[in-house]
């Protein structure tokens, strides 16, 4: 485990993050520790160790799709958040519920077991609706219906929640600058045009960093596009 004092001598926060190489979790762990917060990233693969560390956090060797409550309450143990940004990357339904679903609601129970108050999800924007839309059949619907139900079990929570809800990613440098959106998605009650829906990663990253340093939407959940409003304004 990565020593948490600073040069200052005071212990710095710590932050878990689930999902730790995925491309979110590369973009905010540099965020953080720019923020004054050690990070510990969970990865399966041991061969992102190098990749996690370039990013400035501290690689922690663990499957979450096989971990149990009580391994993520270990892993957990100490934090001040947890960051949930995993995702199985689609293509198969059952790794999809196992990943997006279970490992998440295990995650959530584990954080409540563990004293961890504040827990960031990273969903997306018609997580709330699409099942209601799509076909069963569409192969898109085990990741929209493992989505729609960890956000609810995590809304069911004790815990000091945040979902994070972006549009269509893409690997543009952040803007630092967001348009919120609906359940449905929608801008101002209208279907979004062409690339209206696109979310910068990096501004996904961003706003983890800042609601979790700031406090911010605690208890809500935060629809987003890249827009024109500054996140410190869009998100308090």
């Amino acid at each position: 485990m990565t020593d948490t004092t600073q040069t200052t001598g005071q212990k710095s926060k710590r932050v878990v993050i689930l999902g730790g190489h995925g491309k979110i979790a590369l973009l905010a762990a540099p965020k953080f520790a720019a923020a004054g917060y050690t990070v510990d990233s969970a990865i399966r693969n041991p061969d992102h160790r190098a990749d996690v560390e370039s990013a400035g956090a501290n690689p922690v060797e663990l499957s979450i799709e096989e971990a149990s409550v009580e391994d993520f309450a270990d892993l957990f143990a100490g934090a001040d958040a947890v960051v949930f940004s995993a995702g199985a990357g689609g293509g198969d339904p059952k790794r999809t519920h196992a990943v997006d679903y279970e490992a998440a609601v295990r995650s959530i129970e584990a954080a409540e077991k563990s004293g961890v108050r504040r827990y960031v999800m990273v969903s997306y924007s018609r997580a709330d609706v699409d099942i209601d839309s799509l076909d069963p059949d569409d192969s898109f619907y085990a990741y929209a219906k493992a989505k729609h139900d960890a956000d609810a079990r995590l809304r069911e929570s004790s815990l000091d929640y945040t979902i994070l809800s972006p549009g269509m990613l893409t690997l543009d440098a952040a803007s630092k600058s967001l348009r919120l959106v609906d359940d449905q998605g929608r801008i101002d009650g209208r279907d979004p045009d062409g690339d209206e829906r696109n979310t910068s990663r990096e501004n996904v990253a961003e706003v983890i960093v800042h609601v979790i340093d700031q406090d911010a939407a605690v208890r809500d959940t935060v629809r987003f596009y890249d827009g024109e409003t500054a996140i410190t304004e869009a998100v308090r």
